[in-house]
C-alpha cells in the first residue's frame, strides 16, 4: 500500500464531536469517518505541484497558496487524531488543518492559477520534463502532465467546493 496525501472537507462542528469523542473514549477514538465523497486522495502530487510552480515562475502569493492548499497548517489542533490506535495519519507527519478562512482564501488563488501555461513552461520530452520537477516525476507513466493537471484540477475543485459550503480541510499522509 503507497502512503498518500489524503484531504478532507468537514463542518466545524464534525471537528468537534470528533474531538469530544477522542476526550469522552478510553482509548481515545475520535469516531473520524468523513464520507468519502468529501476526501480526495492527491498521491504524491502535492510535492511536484509545488516544484511545477517553482521551474515555472509562478508567483510566490499563488505559489504559498499551493503550498498551504498541500501543507495544511499547525493552528488548528489535532492531536487528538494522532493518538495510537486512531491516528488518520500514521505513516507522515502530524495531520494539519485549514480553517475555512483559509480554505476560501486558498480557493480564491488557486483559481488564479493557470495551470496550462505553468505546464507549457516545461521541456516537450517528457523525461526532460519529469527530470526538471524531480520527486520521480520522470517516471510517471504517460509523462508528467497529465498527472499534475488532474491532480490539481482535483485540489481546485475540492477546495472550490470546501470554500463554497464554509467547510474546514483536514490533511494527512496514509
Amino acid at each position: 500500500m503507497a502512503v498518500t496525501q489524503l484531504l478532507a472537507r468537514i463542518p466545524a462542528e464534525y471537528l468537534a464531536a470528533c474531538r469530544e469523542s477522542a476526550s469522552a473514549s478510553p482509548d481515545g477514538d475520535p469516531r473520524w469517518d468523513p464520507p468519502a465523497s468529501d476526501i480526495v486522495d492527491l498521491d504524491w502530487a502535492p510535492a511536484l505541484l509545488t516544484r511545477l510552480g517553482e521551474v515555472s515562475g509562478l508567483d510566490d502569493v499563488r505559489l504559498d497558496a499551493l503550498r498551504q492548499a498541500t501543507n495544511g497548517d499547525t493552528t488548528v489542533d489535532l492531536g487528538f487524531l494522532s493518538t495510537h490506535p486512531h491516528a488518520i495519519g500514521p505513516f507522515g507527519p502530524a495531520p494539519t488543518a485549514l480553517s475555512s478562512t483559509q480554505v476560501a482564501s486558498v480557493s480564491e488563488l488557486l483559481d488564479q492559477i493557470d495551470m496550462h501555461s505553468l505546464l507549457a513552461t516545461l521541456p516537450t520530452d517528457n523525461r526532460e520534463a519529469g527530470c526538471l520537477i524531480g520527486h520521480g516525476a520522470d517516471h510517471i507513466t504517460g509523462g508528467p502532465r497529465e498527472y499534475l493537471l488532474k491532480h490539481f484540477n482535483a485540489l481546485r475543485g475540492f477546495y472550490s467546493d470546501a470554500a463554497k459550503r464554509h467547510l474546514l480541510v483536514v490533511l494527512w499522509w496514509d
